[in-house]
């Protein structure tokens, strides 16, 4: 008998650690949904420090008791961490107490696939709007002595792309304990992803693997995502707003000593087949979360808003690859992960076998900054030419058109410069052939003049006047003739003064 006890209890053992999904699936609706109940009857007041570190617990027996309904899975215990400050989260983001139990109990969880290196399940809501993820003990004990902090975060700014966080949970099922954390959905089941990335900023051991890539969705990593987009361009002003969210993010994030997350990035490539409505489109009161959408998480703040309508685009930012038309859907995850002892030793440990500023495991300063570089200069790129900027484009065609206009006018004026200065030189040699042919002519006077005192009444002066050079016995046909010779002379302007009526000549 003890050898068959002994037989039948490892394999006993052995079930009950070995939990039933469908079962699992149910605890933890049913223990949500009562967790939830049960704090909304309580008041509401402000959160108080001590109130971060509060855990309740309550036991569900499936027949039910006094305090708690019955139900058809096994007994087990549920513990409820900090529930008024995450009730106050829900409230921030404007999630309703009917809205919420509605989301994580109306239908049952959907079940998703898990590319990590981790051993997380992780469950989607029906309608699309929560993620459900199971965490280990030290990530669950990080998260509640986190919120303080967060809570400081999240009230300086609601728009962020850090996980948000709505509530923690752990359930107790005989000898299995299942530590869960309920988050915001970042990847729409209704828009399909035709890749998907999950980027560190680190170029070690950065490549999925082969059974990753032989499935219908595979998560790609940092090599891939070098080798298959050469950037994402978006307009400036997104990509301002994108890059300070992530600059903002990153920097609290170092605050908290926390590395090695990731940035979960999802691509849409538009087409004109219209999008199949299912997920959060069948939901019966659409969108219920505030900020919870990549757009609005990089958006300026405003007061009280109201939740997106629900659209063909499920808040996706636009974006553009090459010819490509984009919506891109992004969120950091995985950042439970502090820089302990044990990471310190990792790290310490892949730095004697390769650089260490490339493995994942780094300091988180480090971390931080080497994740901001990988985003600013290999994925997200600011394009100058999409939308919003033709305005701007106009204004520069018309500077462009006005300089160039003014090129023109200007090499025009230089030319008639250029010209005119031509044609004074011209003008110049002009003169001086001119001034050339008077001197020729003067002398030609000037032997006229010459052979007129050749007479006999040449005075024995060297000099004779004008008057002295034609004699008196002279006909007047030969007067006639020295003043057709004078006429004939070529008119030059901008001479000297003539010279004074009677004039000098040296006879020679």
């Amino acid at each position: 008998m003890s050898e068959r006890e002994g037989t039948t209890r490892p394999r006993e053992a052995a079930t009950l650690r070995k939990p039933n999904a469908a079962a699992l699936k149910g605890a933890i609706q049913l223990g949500i949904g009562y967790a939830v109940g049960n704090m909304s009857s309580k008041p509401d007041r402000d959160v108080l420090m001590q109130d971060f570190s509060v855990v309740e617990t309550v036991f569900l027996p499936s027949d039910g008791s006094t305090l708690t309904p019955a139900h058809h899975f096994p007994d087990f215990r549920l513990k409820t961490y900090a529930p008024l400050a995450f009730r106050y989260f829900r409230e921030l983001f404007g999630i309703k107490p009917d809205d919420y139990l509605y989301s994580m109990c109306n239908e049952p969880l959907i079940e998703l696939s898990n590319p990590g290196a981790s051993s997380s399940w992780f469950y989607l809501t029906s309608d699309d709007e929560f993620i459900i993820k199971t965490v280990q003990h030290k990530e669950a004990e990080f998260l509640q002595k986190l919120l303080p902090g967060y809570y400081m975060n999240l009230n300086q700014n609601p728009r962020t792309l850090l996980p948000k966080f709505y509530g923690l949970y752990c359930i107790q099922c005989g000898s299995v304990t299942v530590r869960v954390v309920v988050m915001n959905n970042v990847l729409p089941r209704a828009m399909t992803m035709h890749y998907k990335y999950d980027l560190k900023g680190s170029l070690y051991k950065r490549r999925a693997s082969r059974k990753e890539r032989t499935k219908s969705s595979p998560t790609f990593k940092d090599l891939d995502f070098k080798e298959m987009h050469d950037g994402l361009y978006f307009d400036p002003e997104t990509h301002n707003a994108l890059m300070k969210t992530l600059q903002r993010d990153c920097r609290v994030l170092e605050s908290f000593k926390i590395m090695d997350y990731s940035l979960l990035l999802g691509i849409h490539v538009l087409d004109k087949k219209p999008l199949t409505r299912a997920g959060r489109g069948d939901s019966k009161k659409g969108q219920k979360v505030l900020y919870s959408t990549a757009l609005e998480s990089i958006q300026g703040s405003v007061k009280d808003p109201e939740p997106v309508a629900d659209d063909d685009t499920f808040g996706g930012i636009p974006a553009k690859h090459r010819d490509e038309n984009l919506l891109i859907f992004l969120g950091i995850i995985d950042i439970l992960q502090s820089y302990r002892f044990i990471k310190k030793v990792e790290h310490s440990w892949k730095a004697l076998v390769h650089d260490g500023d490339t493995v994942s495991v780094h300091r988180p300063s480090f971390y931080a900054d080497r994740f901001l570089k990988f985003m600013s200069t290999t994925v997200f790129k600011k394009a100058h030419s999409l939308r919003g900027t033709s305005s701007k484009r106009k204004k520069s065609s018309l500077y462009t058109t006005k300089y160039a206009s003014q090129e023109f006018l200007s090499s025009q004026k230089e030319k008639e410069e250029n010209m005119k200065a031509l044609s004074m030189n011209n003008l110049d040699e002009s003169c001086k052939l001119r001034s050339s042919s008077l001197l020729d002519t003067c002398q030609d006077v000037t032997n006229v003049c010459f052979f007129y005192c050749s007479g006999d009444r040449r005075d024995s002066a060297s000099t004779i006047a004008l008057d002295d050079a034609l004699p008196s016995h002279q006909s007047d046909t030969e007067l006639d003739v020295y003043l057709v010779r004078i006429a004939a002379l070529p008119v030059v302007h901008d001479l000297p003064d003539p010279a004074p009526t009677t004039l000098s000549y040296h006879c020679l």
